[in-house]
């Protein structure tokens, strides 16, 4: 009988030894898996050979219509259509560190040009003295103040008489963000007051009078 019971109690010593080997952050068998290919799923690098598809390709073409996170839905503007580009607008409104950034691309990809006081006398045409020479457009001119954001906003997409694209330079939100900024200026030059505006600012109408922005209303400050 004692026999017996040592031997049980032998058993169970090693048992609990043994679960104790196997326990804990030491655990050495990771036990069985039902799915194995879907805990532990084989990656194919790009550029290699992908039996999971018919043309055998790792690298798929996104679906399409597909949109890149943080990217904007494109536009439906067509090159040439002056008609839609007349009524063309947007939703964007700007505050302002957004405009700030207006001007700061603005400088790198217009000033050259147009100047920085948008003048149109910039360093490539600095009064008849540069590379240019015709005088680009002076966005403080009478026609440039009564030009629709939609044709602006086509010059920079598409490019108009000698000036390039600038699509592949500037994003979406980015061309609004310009124009944002150069209708910012022309607002205080004589333009129609400026509208793109995503909370409270001040700035100057054309005599040089402050005025409170908003989203919705404009009412003109005491001075």
């Amino acid at each position: 009988m004692n026999k017996t019971r040592s031997i049980v109690v032998a058993s169970l010593l090693a048992g609990v030894g043994l679960m104790s080997c196997n326990s804990g952050n030491m655990r050495r068998n990771p036990g069985k898996i039902y799915t194995p290919d879907m805990t532990y799923s084989r990656a194919y690098d790009a550029y290699t050979k992908n039996p999971n598809f018919a043309d055998g390709q790792t690298s798929r073409v996104p679906i399409t219509g597909a949109i890149a996170v943080g990217h904007d839905l494109p536009d439906h503007l067509m090159e040439g259509d002056t008609t839609a580009y007349k009524s063309f607008n947007t939703s964007y409104r700007f505050n302002e560190a957004e405009l700030k950034e207006g001007g700061r691309l603005y400088m790198i990809y217009c000033g050259i040009c147009h100047g920085g006081e948008l003048d149109g006398n910039g360093p490539l045409y600095n009064g008849g003295n540069g590379k240019f020479p015709a005088a680009p457009a002076n966005f403080k001119d009478g026609k440039y103040l009564a030009m629709s954001n939609g044709t602006m906003y086509a010059a920079v997409k598409y490019g108009k008489n000698l000036m390039g694209s600038y699509a592949s330079q500037l994003n979406v939100k980015q061309r609004w963000q310009v124009i944002a900024y150069i209708r910012k200026i022309q607002s205080e030059n004589g333009g129609s007051p400026f509208t793109m505006v995503g909370n409270t600012m001040i700035v100057k109408d054309s005599s040089g009078a402050k005025v409170t922005l908003t989203a919705d209303t404009i009412i003109m400050a005491n001075h």
